[in-house]
Formats: C-alpha cells, sequence, structure tokens
C-alpha cells in the first residue's frame, strides 16, 4: 500500500500556541514586545529559524546565532504546553495504520521537538519514520527533504499530506500525489483537499485505488 506522509504544524497538531509563546519569550529577551499569535501563524512552515527572523523582522531587527539556539531550546522543553493534535487525526492515523500505510511525519520543525510532541500526544508510535528540519541539510519545499523521508520508509510509492505550499512542492519534485489540509496555517493549491481530518482515509483510499 502506498505509504502516507504528513506535515506537522497545522497539518497534525495545532502548534501555534506554543510557537507563539517560544518566539515571544526570545523577543522579551532583547526587550522587544510580543507579536499577536494570529500573525506568528503566518510566520510557520519554513523552520524555526525563519520563523525568528520573521519575528524580529515584523519589529525591523535581525535576529542571530543566539536567538535561534534561544529558540529552539526553549521550545523543545515547552512544545506540548498548549500543543493538540486536531479533531479526527487520531482516528484517521488509527484507521490508515490499521489497514497497512506506512506513515511518517516530514517537518520542517527540529527533529528533537517534533519527537517530544509527538510522544506527548502519544502519536509517535503511528510512525515509522520522523524527519525533521535538521535531520537533512535539506528543507521542504526542497523535494529532497521528502525524498530522505521516504528512503527512510523504504518506498518511493507515497501521499504527501500537508498544510503549505512547501509540502505540495516538495511532493510535486518527486511527482506524488497530495492532499491539503484545508484547516492549517498556509494555503496551497491541490487537486485533492480534506475540509476536516475526519476525510483524510476515505481520500487516501481514493488515491491508493
Amino acid at each position: 500500500m502506498r505509504a502516507v506522509v504528513f506535515d506537522l504544524d497545522g497539518t497534525l497538531i495545532d502548534s501555534l500556541p506554543d510557537i507563539a509563546a517560544a518566539a515571544n519569550y526570545v523577543l522579551a529577551g532583547r526587550g522587544l514586545p510580543p507579536v499577536a499569535a494570529e500573525k506568528v501563524r503566518f510566520m510557520i512552515g519554513d523552520g524555526s529559524r525563519v520563523l525568528v527572523d520573521r519575528a524580529f523582522a515584523a519589529h525591523d531587527k535581525t535576529a542571530g546565532e543566539a536567538e535561534y539556539h534561544q529558540f529552539e531550546e526553549w521550545y523543545t522543553a515547552h512544545a506540548s504546553d498548549l500543543t493538540v493534535a486536531y479533531p479526527g487525526i487520531t482516528e484517521a492515523l488509527q484507521h490508515l495504520h490499521a489497514v497497512g500505510h506506512k506513515l511518517a511525519v516530514c517537518t520542517n520543525k527540529p527533529k528533537d521537538a517534533t519527537r517530544e510532541i509527538l510522544s506527548a500526544l502519544k502519536l509517535e508510535h503511528y510512525f515509522s519514520a520522523v524527519i525533521g528540519g535538521n535531520s537533512t541539510p535539506y528543507r521542504k519545499p526542497d523535494p529532497r527533504h521528502l525524498a530522505a523521508t521516504l528512503a527512510e520508509l523504504g518506498t518511493d510509492d507515497a501521499i504527501m499530506i500537508g498544510d503549505h505550499h512547501n509540502d505540495m512542492a516538495a511532493a510535486a519534485g518527486l511527482g506524488i500525489p497530495t492532499i491539503f489540509a484545508a484547516w492549517g496555517y498556509g494555503d496551497a493549491a491541490s487537486p485533492l483537499v480534506a475540509q476536516t481530518a475526519y476525510e483524510i482515509p476515505g481520500l487516501v483510499a481514493g488515491l491508493a485505488k
């Protein structure tokens, strides 16, 4: 059966409250005011360094290595404080796993924080591979990031599910089909759109035929 690869933030989990808290913690360390969570929403998707850069740019400031390290350290320690799985995700994973699909996570989020969240939400056991933004030299939309995930799974026959144009672009680079998660943080074009996570098993079944 085709493998199914999931993005993390905005697809499997609503992590915005914890990401915003981490960004604002770093900003506060530089004496800068917080950025509203709804603004942070549009900064998510390109990895933690880019997110920190965008948060500082909102104040016409620049971040450096110290700020990147501070964000990752603080966020990893608090990554599951307020983060939750979206409605229907656990049920979708249970179904896909039960019928025999290999499952993986391919995210631009650092791997340690990713595993911390998956473990805290009791989702980790569904996934045969977890590839973070620091697992390879590449990040989505570079298809080599997704290719590394498929290599870990031992297949090149897969479906990509994500909420961001980076997910769709990485999949397009490998010629694999996509499902866009409409409940997430981003925007993208895909022939198949899931309005809720409960629709995922049916859409995957249609692609697997």
